[in-house]
């Protein structure tokens, strides 16, 4: 379960999002979407801290690196990286395809500078308690998944969609994560 510092920032993430998401299961979708944007951002920065490269975020993808985003230089409007970000992942062929897929046709519902400039730096916070002992997903996933995968040609949706159409039943089966491992004992 999250500890109640992790809890507090994904309801203060949330209120940010009130305004301009006013759907609870779309503000959580939006949370899930930038924690595992700045997953993939924390995977590159150790996998760079330990002589390695990036994965997530190389090429010319590299410039909606979570660091970019947060980058003191740039303004509101140039956050907006982040919605272009969210939108190209699921074309990165250097991403593994459960990610591609998790990213595939999902897009920022608002374009509001300021509730972007909010929203990620408290996502910043949360993903820091929590992405870094985050497992990478496992291989053991639902086989429906890749069954299920929507054709090239299903329509782009927000990442706040959640009914009962067909982009609903894929959400469904999306697969488990593994959850994060346990803190070695001291």
């Amino acid at each position: 379960m999250l500890d109640a510092n992790t809890k507090a920032r994904i309801d203060s993430a949330r209120d940010i999002l009130v305004g301009k998401v006013p759907d609870p299961k779309s503000q959580v979708e939006q949370i899930t979407i930038a924690l595992i944007y700045k997953f993939m951002a924390d995977m590159d920065r150790q996998s760079e801290e330990l002589g390695g490269k990036a994965t997530f975020f190389s090429g010319q993808f590299k410039r909606y690196s979570w660091a970019n985003l947060l980058d003191k230089r740039l303004g509101g409007h140039e956050r907006l990286i982040y919605a272009e970000g969210i939108e190209r992942m699921n074309d990165d062929p250097n991403i593994p395809q459960l990610f591609r897929d998790i990213f595939r046709g999902v897009f920022l519902p608002y374009r509001d500078p300021e509730t972007l400039n909010l929203f990620l730096k408290e996502s910043t916070g949360s993903a820091t308690t929590t992405a870094n002992g985050w497992a990478m997903p496992s291989s053991t996933c639902s086989p429906s998944w890749t069954a299920r995968a929507p054709p090239a040609s299903f329509p782009r949706r927000a990442i706040s969609s959640i009914s009962s159409s067909p982009s609903s039943i894929h959400r469904r089966t999306r697969p488990c994560w593994t959850p994060p491992a346990a803190p070695p004992d001291s």
